[in-house]
């Protein structure tokens, strides 16, 4: 039987993060609804023009089923909050112990009705064939946006991976739904990528469990997508876990598979670029990066885990008029920086629509002039969060933004408190401007052991977001979220963090783990 087992050493228990549960909390009387969505903004359930924020709690408890898992979205506005999990009218499942219902999400508007549509990944959901439960098989749902809210009166559709793909199988053990990436192309067409590090791949007579594939639909194309299939960089192998990690742009998306074998150097790490152009009906690759590739720095080891976490903003070059090409940061937690095991690493790469690519930057946590020092066990990289702040000009140093988990990072007293390295990636001395933000520092709240800041993050043009879901502090030990505006991380303005925990704000008393961010 194949336990779930994840890369990053000491923090395994942390990186299958989910969500889950259902029902209305009114902050208070809501104005009138309009009678259709407008479009304008992203994450706009309600297609108001007012961007509306997602909370994922992995391990509540909904209906008395532990680690079930909830969801819980608030309207921009003071339009109220909804809590979306398998109990939800609508679904076609039931809440059980352990599925990890949001253990991945992301939005887009998948029918087109200027509504923003909320996709849930439920990697750990059991799914019956033909009177065979098959564990851990995953699930995802999308639920659709209305101009009342989202949640109930909801529609909702449920995929296995069958059902999603009706050239693939449901199968013990895939996950499927372990990671998510969502948009639309550079024609405004929907795409949705779901990520399956379990699935098993057969080459030949040969099958390599965990070798993993995602599956990928634009418009009305599905296909599943694997090592094996032409032009797909990388060798199909035992515990590559293809599609452990997802990020995407309009133009491309990338996978990560931090189990990929380089020669002899097992889990050392891989991740493979694809351009939303379909050729044959598959989406075309590109390239694949590994940390023995030309240009790119260090030597690929075992345990590296180069694309445990992976995250792309656009790029304009000064010759074009739109944003043509990408800036792809990938982690690497498992990197050993001298003799501190794990201390991790990240690198940030420029690639072109010819499949061309550049590193623009390369760090650790003894990077020159950086904030701190690396130390073993720092895990950093093991979220990244990439943001171009201005994707209408030609892009430069001052728009991009890197955020760098480092959860393992142990404060002056206190062990495990995690942090948050921000870098400027386009700069040539990339410890110039640096800045580690930790809880009581740069971050409301007060460090904690244990807290693992850094484990949850997520980037938008406007704003960073921190979720700390494992806080061990009394005042957010269910979780919190913290959302920040670039301009206040640089310091050139003091609008404030805004805060998202339970018991506060209008969020219901209740959960184990909210902030949970893939």
């Amino acid at each position: 039987m194949r336990t779930r087992t994840h890369l990053a050493g000491g923090l395994a228990g942390l990186a299958g993060l989910c969500l889950a549960a259902m029902g209305v909390v009114t902050l208070a009387s809501p104005p009138a609804v309009a009678a259709t969505c407008t479009a304008g903004t992203s994450n706009d359930f309600n297609g108001d023009g007012v961007t509306d924020t997602v909370l994922a709690d992995p391990d509540a408890t909904v209906n008395g089923a532990q680690k079930a898992g909830l969801v819980r979205v608030v309207l921009g506005g003071g339009k109220g909050v909804s809590e979306i999990s398998q109990a939800t009218t609508g679904m076609s499942a039931t809440p059980e112990a352990g599925d990890g219902f949001g253990s991945s999400y992301d939005t887009y508007d998948e029918d087109g009705d200027g509504c923003t549509d909320l996709v849930v990944g439920t990697p750990f959901e059991d799914v019956v064939k033909s009177g065979v439960n098959l564990v851990d098989a995953g699930a995802v749902y999308v639920v659709h946006g209305t101009p009342t809210g989202i949640g109930a009166g909801s529609a909702i559709t449920a995929y296995t991976q069958a059902s999603f793909d009706a050239n693939s199988s449901t199968e013990a053990y895939d996950w499927f739904g372990f990671a998510i990436k969502a948009g639309a192309n550079a024609s405004g067409t929907p795409y949705l990528v779901v990520g399956v590090p379990g699935e098993n791949v057969t080459v030949g007579s040969t099958t390599y469990g965990d070798a993993g594939c995602v599956e990928y639909r634009q418009g009305t194309t599905t296909i599943g997508v694997s090592e094996k299939d032409p032009g797909v960089p990388g060798d199909v192998e035992t515990n590559d876990k293809f599609g452990y990690s997802l990020a995407g742009t309009n133009r491309y998306f990338a996978v990560g598979s931090p189990g990929e074998a380089i020669g002899d150097e097992e889990f050392a790490g891989g991740v493979a670029v694809f351009s939303h152009t379909l050729s044959s009906g598959m989406p075309t690759p590109l390239l694949g990066l590994d940390q023995n590739s030309t240009g790119i720095a260090g030597t690929a080891e075992a345990g590296d885990g180069f694309g445990s976490s992976v995250s792309m903003t656009g790029y304009r070059p000064s010759d074009q008029t739109y944003n043509s090409d990408v800036l792809l940061a990938i982690g690497m937690p498992g990197e050993d920086v001298g003799t501190l095991a794990d201390a991790g690493g990240m690198l940030v790469v420029r690639v072109q629509p010819s499949g061309a690519y550049t590193q623009i930057a390369a760090a650790d946590g003894n990077a020159t002039d950086a904030e701190g020092d690396a130390a073993a066990g720092d895990f950093m990289g093991q979220r990244v969060a990439i943001a171009n702040t201005d994707t209408t000009v030609v892009t430069v140093s001052a728009n991009v933004r890197l955020a760098v988990g480092e959860p393992g990072k142990d404060t002056a007293t206190v062990k495990d408190a995690g942090a948050v390295h921000i870098f400027r990636p386009l700069d040539t001395a990339i410890g110039a401007a640096d800045k580690e933000l930790t809880r009581g520092s740069g971050l409301p709240g007060t460090a904690t052991a244990r807290d693992y800041t850094g484990i949850a993050l997520g980037a938008g043009n406007t704003n960073l977001y921190v979720g700390v879901p494992y806080s061990k502090a009394s005042d957010t030990s269910k979780g919190v979220m913290y959302v920040t505006r670039w301009t206040d991380v640089d310091g050139t303005t003091s609008v404030g963090t805004t805060t998202y925990q339970p018991g506060a704000g209008g969020l219901p008393d209740a959960g184990s783990a909210l902030g949970a961010i893939r």
